[in-house]
């Protein structure tokens, strides 16, 4: 096999497993150039990769070595590995400008889901908030570009921090059942709010509907920053950047809508719908 062939398919292997498990991200993806598009899925295989870890069903211990593990491997990535993810990465690093170090606070963060951690203040959310979620919007930045670097990429960390806060407020009910509390303590204990196991999760829903539609106010906030990055994009950047905000902000708004929905079901958009908004980015209309 050449090495062109072996990028080649590494790169292609990226795109199968983005398209496959990549719900809401892959609509945006799919709008990015091939080049663009071929190193945003290597960026996202090896994220993904993350993230299995952490969910997965191996004891702690054994998912804190598979994390270190992973966090040598993306050091060490190449075109000359075994590995189709870590080649793809390793030559999509070559051409851009990817700040392979992002990839360091993204295991951070999963080691701290891993070790069941809580956040007493909102700063210490939004710390674990920029490991998981600012760092990927970082890496993006890098395969899109930008001329103002700096401005940019404090726009992309702030859109991250966004899709992450929204991400805790879908999956709030299923994090919990999972032993798993991102809201801050101190928000909690202002609404006076207890979560509980089982089904009911909350005694009192007005309290519980006043902390959701404050905590999707502190999300439109970070949003509002955060999409001051698009008019730094190309076209085609900022379409795939339009259509994966669009998708959550959307989200955001129907937990805003109806608080009492995340403690039945998580929260989520049709196919059709996540299409129509990936549409209309192209188009230059959303989010």
């Amino acid at each position: 096999m050449t090495q062109s062939t072996r990028v080649r398919d590494a790169y292609l292997e990226c795109e199968r497993i983005t398209r496959e498990q990549a719900r809401n991200f892959s609509y945006g993806i799919r709008l990015l150039p091939a080049p663009k598009r071929r190193a945003l899925s290597a960026v996202y295989a090896f994220a993904r990769r993350v993230d299995d870890i952490g969910d997965g069903d191996l004891p702690p211990q054994e998912k804190l070595r598979e994390l270190r593990r992973a966090r040598e491997d993306v050091h060490a990535a190449s075109t000359v590995s075994t590995d189709p993810v870590l080649v793809a990465l390793a030559d999509a690093a070559e051409r851009l400008s990817l700040p392979m170090a992002a990839f360091d606070e993204l295991v951070d963060g999963c080691e701290a889901d891993v070790r069941g951690a809580r956040y007493r203040t909102f700063d210490e959310l939004l710390h674990y908030c920029r490991c998981v979620a600012g760092s990927i919007g970082r890496l993006s930045l890098g395969v899109f570009g930008a001329l103002d670097q700096a401005t940019a990429e404090r726009r992309a960390d702030a859109l991250g921090v966004a899709l992450q806060l929204t991400n805790i407020l879908r999956d709030v009910r299923e994090d919990h059942r999972d032993g798993r509390v991102y809201l801050p303590a101190e928000d909690l204990e202002r609404f006076g709010v207890r979560l509980h196991p089982g089904n009911g999760l909350v005694e009192d829903q007005q309290r519980w509907s006043a902390l959701i539609r404050f905590q999707t106010a502190r999300a439109e906030q970070w949003y509002s920053e955060g999409l001051l990055l698009l008019p730094m994009l190309d076209r085609r950047s900022r379409a795939c950047c339009a259509s994966m905000a669009g998708i959550y902000h959307e989200l955001l708004a129907r937990i805003a809508a109806d608080p009492g929905a995340a403690l039945n079901q998580r929260t989520s958009l049709s196919g059709w719908r996540k299409a129509g908004v990936a549409a209309r980015s192209l188009a230059g209309m959303a989010p």
